[in-house]
């Protein structure tokens, strides 16, 4: 028989033969008594069972399992053989049945079920090592190469010259790396973040130490745990695809909604809510345009959720449901009253991701801060949409980042969370550190729609734009310009006056001008009152080095605001135990600390409120309350003209 006849009967036997193998787990079982034997050979089968059919046969081949001595605290390892050993220190208990009653303070509970996860997390690194070729072609290419070796390189049949390209393991693969914490830097095209964030709510901080245990410690969970894919949706979605649909027999059916802190500041309220996906019609990149302060130049990168309330079919009048719209906005959070600009290069606050009201944030910006709000849709399909909300809900819950002005702040929390949230593949290319230029880079690439804003007075009517307060202060002020003969050219300038010196124009002032008058008094209390936090925080802070008696309650109600505080941005200080999301077993625990830090909060507020004018320095202190006394008078003045009018008496 010619060798090329030879060659092909040897691949059809090797081929039908390729379909029947996968791993398997061989017992040494030579110094092991039949009872230990039993027992070995029950763990080994329950840990094959476990596992996807993708996995066994990917992984073909024969993997030996010993039993050696090793240090208490270590229950298994990979072998230098290929193979798994265990601790035998283990074996007597596994033996008599007692391992599967003996709890233990690793996370599976008990012995028997820690020896499991051990021989399941060993297996998973044996899989990761092996370079996933296709697996027909990489085991038919090595045994044809075996077959055929005597004939030299020239005289291999083409079958065993063929190359295969090589696929990425799971602990490199990006798309993995992007969910377990290891993201790609920003404006570092291909390099990865050394530290993983993901610090909070872990089930095995083990996982944390590389991508290659991240890897194994989540396939345990992945297999043991009926709760793995409500707590790690994005990871669970992960395994699935990578092992071609597969889902473990024992799952749990999950909850509707995500758990999550609503950090806005009414005291009064409870934060604890629930975000359902169903409910969110389209998420929309949020910039905070700029100013002239020196950290808000470029803008602030948040993402807006469109919720629809409830009952109301998704669809584009959900835009108009503000009240029930939330904001994600990865901020620097400051446990301490100074905001130093050396501290934020450096990477010493927290980046966090807090979630707030829209309202929240919209008076914060148009009103304090006199910033416009651009509100830009992004276009992502349905199923991106909801997969960046479930990764959204598992940051919120486990990040806990380092914030840098440059390299890691606002505009590149967002991106990061867009790219490992979404999958868009557009997105991986896309590299931006500032919030209005990663606008910019998502509407040059047709990923969000600036269409919306083409038409300035629509886009204030829907909501896609909110203007800064300073241009409807402007107006008022133009208003007092055609109708008192005031000197000031603009509106800062009218409002850089004493509140005393702009008193004596209410009298003069007819219904319109009225009007205007009291929309820029309100205005000058708000700048009055944002003054007076930016003295009082000054003086705390030079108290801490020359003593001041009167700063004691102030600066202490303050300290434990800030203290308490925290639990909004990182939620996973209320639970103890478990991992990911929170489930409906840790609901009731969560709700009671989260009220019980509220309520505390509230207090805190009250008291540091009775406190703060004391405080005050007599000018500013005056000032303030002479503002107040031009509200009272102007409310009375507006009152008796409208009355004089002929109109209803106003309250």
């Amino acid at each position: 028989m010619s060798p090329p006849r030879t060659w092909l009967l040897l691949l059809a036997l090797l081929t039908s033969s390729a379909s029947q193998a996968e791993l398997r787990l061989v017992l040494d079982s030579a110094a092991l008594s039949s009872r230990e034997q039993q027992a070995s050979q029950a763990l080994l089968d329950e840990a094959l069972a476990a596992l996807p059919a993708p996995f066994r046969q990917n992984l073909d081949r024969r993997v030996k399992v010993r039993w050696r001595t090793m240090p208490a605290e270590v229950y298994g390892r990979a072998g230098r053989f290929s193979g798994i050993e265990l601790n035998s220190r283990l074996l007597p208990s596994l033996s008599d049945g007692s391992a599967a009653t003996t709890p233990t303070r690793r996370p599976h509970g008990n012995v028997r079920r820690e020896l499991l996860a051990t021989v399941l997390h060993e297996l998973t690194h044996l899989y990761d090592r092996a370079q996933l070729w296709p697996q027909d072609e990489k085991r038919l290419l090595q045994r044809c190469r075996q077959r055929f070796a005597s004939l030299g390189p020239v005289g291999l049949p083409d079958a065993c010259r063929g190359q295969t390209a090589r696929r990425f393991t799971l602990s490199d693969d990006p798309r993995l790396l992007d969910l377990a914490g290891w993201p790609q830097q920003v404006g570092r095209r291909g390099a990865r973040e050394q530290a993983n964030g993901q610090v909070a709510r872990s089930p095995d901080v083990y996982e944390l130490s590389n991508p290659r245990e991240f890897v194994a410690v989540n396939m345990e969970y992945f297999l043991l745990d009926p709760s793995y894919a409500c707590r790690r949706p994005s990871l669970a979605r992960y395994w699935r695809e990578h092992f071609a649909g597969w889902t473990a027999a024992e799952q749990e059916p999950c909850t509707d909604g995500y758990a999550y802190l609503n950090a806005g500041r009414d005291f009064a309220r409870q934060p604890l809510g629930t975000l359902d996906p169903e409910r969110v019609y389209q998420v929309d990149y949020l910039l905070a345009e700029a100013n002239q302060e020196w950290a808000s130049r470029w803008g602030h990168s948040m993402l807006r959720l469109v919720i629809c309330a409830p009952g109301r079919p998704r669809g584009a009048d959900c835009r108009l449901d503000l009240d029930e719209h939330l904001v994600l906005s990865f901020r620097a959070f400051v446990g301490d009253l100074q905001l130093s600009s050396w501290d934020g290069l450096t990477g010493a606050y927290p980046s966090r991701l807090f979630v707030l009201p829209l309202a929240q944030v919209i008076e914060e910006y148009t009103k304090v801060e006199l910033r416009s709000l651009a509100s830009v849709p992004l276009k992502l399909e349905r199923a991106q949409l909801e997969q960046l909300l479930s990764r959204a809900a598992e940051q919120h819950w486990s990040y806990d980042g380092d914030y840098y002005f440059i390299s890691n702040n606002c505009a590149v929390e967002t991106l990061k969370l867009l790219r490992s949230g979404s999958q868009h593949p557009r997105l991986q290319a896309l590299d931006s550190i500032l919030p209005n230029g990663l606008l910019a880079s998502l509407i040059a690439r047709d990923l969000a729609d600036r269409s919306v804003l083409d038409d300035p007075r629509e886009a204030l009517r829907l909501g896609y734009r909110f203007d800064s307060f300073r241009d409807r202060y402007q107006a008022m002020f133009a208003v007092l310009q055609q109708r008192l003969p005031i000197e000031q050219n603009n509106v800062e300038d009218w409002l850089e006056q004493n509140a005393e010196a702009r008193r004596p124009w209410f009298a003069k002032a007819d219904l319109r001008a009225s009007a205007a008058l009291l929309l820029l008094e309100q205005a000058a209390l708000r700048r009055q009152l944002l003054l007076a936090q930016d003295e009082l925080k000054h003086r705390y802070l030079s108290g801490r080095t020359v003593k001041d008696p009167s700063l004691d309650k102030a600066g202490g109600a303050l300290e434990q605001i800030l203290a308490n505080s925290g639990f909004l941005s990182r939620p996973a200080e209320l639970l103890e135990g478990g991992y990911g999301l929170p489930q409906p077993a840790e609901w009731q625990r969560l709700e009671a600390e989260s009220r019980g830090r509220q309520q505390q909060l509230r207090q805190l507020s009250d008291d540091l409120d009775q406190a703060v004018r004391q405080l005050l320095a007599p000018a500013r202190l005056a000032e303030l309350e002479a503002n107040e006394a031009n509200l009272v008078q102007l409310g009375d003045h507006l009152r008796a003209l409208h009355q004089a009018s002929g109109g209803l008496i106003l309250p």
